[in-house]
C-alpha cells in the first residue's frame, strides 16, 4: 500500500481532521494537509498531487464548488477526487459524482476503509500513468526491431488489463455482497466463447473480436456501482422497489464512466467490448430488460452473453435475503429463460458447457 509514495493533498477546514487524516495517511503517502479550498489552489500551483481528499462543508469555498473549479481548469481536471463529509444521504453522494468525485468517505474515518478506498484509487492512478509512459515508449520503438515492438505490445495489453482489473477491484471492494463475482463471470464467459468459436455460432462477428480484450472487460460489467449508496449497494435486506430503481442507474453511470475515458486518450479501443457488455448486460432477449428495453439481436452479443453469466453467478450466490441455488437449479431457471430473458441461439452453447459453470464457480469462490 502506498510504496510508490504517493503524493495526496487533505483538504478539512477542521485542524482535530486534519491532524488525524495525516497520522493515517503519513506513514504511506506523503500528505500535504491544508485549511481550505483556496489553500489547496496555491498549493496546486506549485505541486501536482495524485490524489485529493477534499472536505464538502467548508467556508468561503465548500467542496462542491471548489470540485467544479478544479475539473474546469484542465492542468487540475485529472487529478482523482474523493470526498470527505459528514453527511450520509444519497443525494450527496450522487451530487458528488455528477461533479466528477471518484469516490464518498463519510467521517468519522475507519481507518482500514479509508486506507483501503485511497489504495484503489492509487492503484488505477499509478497503473495508468504506467500505460501512458508504455504507450509513449511504444511510438519510439516503430523503427526497431520486430521484436521488440513484439514485446512492448504485449507490456500495453497487460497494462491495459491491470487498468481494467484495479477499476472492477474498486468497484467490488464496496460491494460485500458479491465477492469473486467479477472472475466468476469472466470465467464463465471464456468457457461460452471458446464453445461459440469451436461451433463456429455468431463467426462473422466473434472473429473481429480481440478475446483478450473481451474478457478483460467484463470486468467493468458493473463499473457504475461506484456511485451507488452503501446503504443501497450493502443493504442485508431484499431492495424495496424504489432502491430497486435506484440501482438499476448503475448501468447508465457505468456507461457513462467509460465514455468518459474513452473521450481522454485515442488509445481506447480495448473499452469498446466494455462498453457494450456495460450498457447491456440486464437488457433481455423479449425487450423487457433495462435501461433501454432493447429486443433481440439489437442487444450486442457481448450484452446477451454477460446476461447468461451475470445470472447464473447471481442465482448460485448467497445473499443475507436468499439462499444459494444449486448448480442444477440454476441452470433450469437459465434454460427456461431462453427465447424470453436470454437469446435462443446460445441454448445450445450453454447445455454443452454449463457443466464446466460449477467448476469455475468453486475455483472462484469467495
Amino acid at each position: 500500500m502506498g510504496a510508490t509514495q504517493n503524493t495526496i493533498i487533505l483538504v478539512d477546514d477542521s485542524e482535530i481532521n486534519l491532524v488525524m487524516g495525516k497520522n493515517i495517511l503519513r506513514n504511506f503517502y506523503h500528505v500535504i494537509s491544508v485549511p481550505s479550498a483556496a489553500k489547496m489552489f496555491e498549493v496546486l500551483e506549485r505541486i501536482m498531487p495524485d490524489l485529493i481528499l477534499l472536505d464538502i462543508e467548508m467556508p468561503e469555498m465548500n467542496g462542491y464548488e471548489a470540485i467544479k473549479k478544479l475539473k474546469s481548469d484542465l492542468r487540475f481536471s485529472g487529478i482523482p477526487v474523493i470526498f470527505l463529509t459528514a453527511r450520509d444521504d444519497e443525494d450527496s453522494e450522487m451530487e458528488g459524482f455528477e461533479l466528477g468525485a471518484v469516490d464518498y468517505v463519510t467521517k468519522p474515518f475507519y481507518t482500514p476503509l479509508l486506507l483501503k478506498r485511497i489504495d484503489k484509487e492509487l492503484l488505477i492512478v499509478n497503473k495508468t500513468k504506467e500505460l501512458l509512459k508504455a504507450q509513449e515508449e511504444l511510438k519510439d520503438y516503430a523503427d526497431n526491431l520486430e521484436e521488440k515492438v513484439r514485446e512492448k505490445t504485449d507490456e500495453i495489453l497487460d497494462l491495459q488489463n491491470a487498468v481494467l482489473t484495479a477499476v472492477s477491484e474498486l468497484v467490488e471492494c464496496r460491494d460485500s455482497n458479491t465477492g469473486g463475482h467479477i472472475m466468476r463471470t469472466k470465467g464463465y464467459l471464456r468457457i461460452l466463447a471458446d464453445e461459440m468459436q469451436k461451433e463456429e455460432l455468431c463467426k462473422d462477428e466473434i472473429s473481429k473480436w480481440d478475446m483478450n480484450f473481451f474478457l478483460a472487460s467484463s470486468q467493468l460489467h458493473d463499473v457504475g456501482k461506484i456511485a451507488i449508496s452503501d446503504s443501497i449497494l450493502n443493504k442485508p435486506d431484499k431492495l424495496t422497489g424504489e432502491e430497486f430503481e435506484i440501482m438499476k442507474n448503475h448501468v447508465g453511470v457505468g456507461v457513462e464512466a467509460i465514455e468518459k475515458i474513452m473521450s481522454t486518450t485515442p488509445q481506447h479501443s480495448f473499452l469498446n467490448h466494455a462498453l457494450r457488455i456495460c450498457g447491456a448486460h440486464h437488457e433481455k432477449w423479449d425487450g423487457s430488460g433495462y435501461p433501454a428495453g432493447l429486443k433481440g439481436n439489437a442487444i450486442p452479443l457481448e450484452g446477451r452473453l454477460m446476461a447468461i453469466a451475470d445470472v447464473y453467478d447471481a442465482l448460485i450466490s448467497e445473499r443475507p435475503y436468499k439462499k444459494a441455488f444449486t448448480h442444477e437449479q440454476a441452470c433450469k431457471i437459465i434454460e427456461d429463460g431462453f427465447g424470453t430473458q436470454f437469446d435462443p441461439a446460445l441454448e445450445k452453447i450453454f447445455r454443452k458447457v454449463g457443466y464446466e459453470f460449477e467448476r469455475i464457480a468453486k475455483m472462484n469462490k469467495k
